[in-house]
């Protein structure tokens, strides 16, 4: 069992402070939902159909020539590493936790390295998994140098696992789904999730792009209706909803931006991050974590190397009682 940001009741019964009463910045997950239209009573009654237009509605705005749909992203995690005889998985440190977790439990032998040293360490590697950005850390990696990995991979039969779960809201997006599973990059699959932009972590709604043949084998592995049928409504009005989303883009980075200079002006430092959430190593993470726990506000703790997540607030009430907090822990 993993740990994981937004376990809100856990902490609620280990400080004693009611999940009401908290300010959950966890997560990395935008505060502003996207407002789903009603659900027809269909969607509850029968099982989805693939020809509803939500596989046409993503590849639109993906970019992508073909999409599955997925429960969340983290079917496609835990469901890929089966799909190749055991070899060995490159993962960067720190990274999201589950992917070496997945490659590990489908009997991979695990190899990790540095964010700078990822082209040199995948020299050995059979399939190289990461987040672009990266999570926690928020590090880009460039499209160029991801194709060119991509290509030294493919030589020998290897596999580019590229997670964009937080590329949505970026200023220049360095996103491969429209070329993924091409000829150029037949060997790589891209995964996309609805749950940190559009604020939709609950309906579990997640894409892979990638070539025929993996997407094939992926589907078979994850089995029929992947998806519910509320979800799937759900996803692609959000998809279709460019006006929405350009807004949603505008006002996560100013809120990024003003979570950055908060921070800094507090003398928290920062290495990094994305518009939904900033990245703070420090030695004292875990005093962080607790003072701020404390005070009934929850950050994500890393242990190693020790760092703090901070996701956005919310509404201004949020905004103030997160920079009293940070006035409280400066003056501790």
């Amino acid at each position: 069992m993993l740990e994981h940001g937004g376990r809100l009741l856990a902490a609620a019964a280990r400080y004693g402070i009611a999940a009401e009463d908290w300010l959950d910045l966890s997560t990395g997950i935008a505060p502003y939902a996207y407002p789903v239209p009603p659900i027809p009573a269909a969607a509850w009654q029968r099982l989805p159909e693939d020809e509803d237009g939500l596989a046409a509605a993503a590849c639109l705005y993906y970019g992508a020539r073909r999409v599955l749909p997925l429960p969340g992203s983290q079917a496609a995690i835990q469901a890929l590493p089966h799909l190749r005889a055991p070899g060995v998985a490159l993962v960067p440190e720190p990274s999201y936790a589950e992917y070496a977790a997945a490659w590990a439990a489908a009997g991979h032998a695990v190899r990790r390295c540095a964010e700078a040293d990822l082209a040199r360490a995948a020299a050995g590697a059979d399939a190289v998994i990461l987040g672009n950005p990266n999570n926690p850390t928020g590090r880009r990696f460039s499209r160029r140098t991801l194709l060119d990995l991509a290509r030294q991979l493919d030589a020998r039969g290897g596999w580019l696992i590229v997670d964009e779960a937080f590329a949505d809201a970026e200023e220049e997006s360095e996103s491969l789904a429209d070329i993924a599973g091409s000829e150029s990059a037949r060997n790589l699959v891209v995964l996309r999730s609805l749950g940190k932009f559009f604020g939709l972590a609950g309906a579990r709604v997640g894409f892979a792009v990638a070539a025929d043949a993996i997407l094939d084998r992926l589907a078979e592995e994850i089995g029929p209706w992947p998806l519910a049928h509320p979800s799937r409504h759900a996803a692609r009005a959000a998809l279709a909803d460019g006006a929405w989303q350009a807004a949603q883009r505008a006002r996560l980075r100013r809120d990024g931006a003003r979570l950055q200079g908060l921070l800094a002006a507090a003398d928290l430092g920062d290495a990094g991050g994305t518009a939904l959430f900033r990245y703070l190593p420090r030695g004292d993470a875990r005093e962080l974590h607790e003072f701020f726990a404390r005070q009934g506000i929850l950050l994500r703790h890393f242990a190693q190397p020790a760092a703090v997540r901070v996701g956005l607030p919310a509404s201004e009430a949020d905004w103030q009682r997160l920079a009293a907090t940070i006035d409280l822990w400066k003056k501790r």
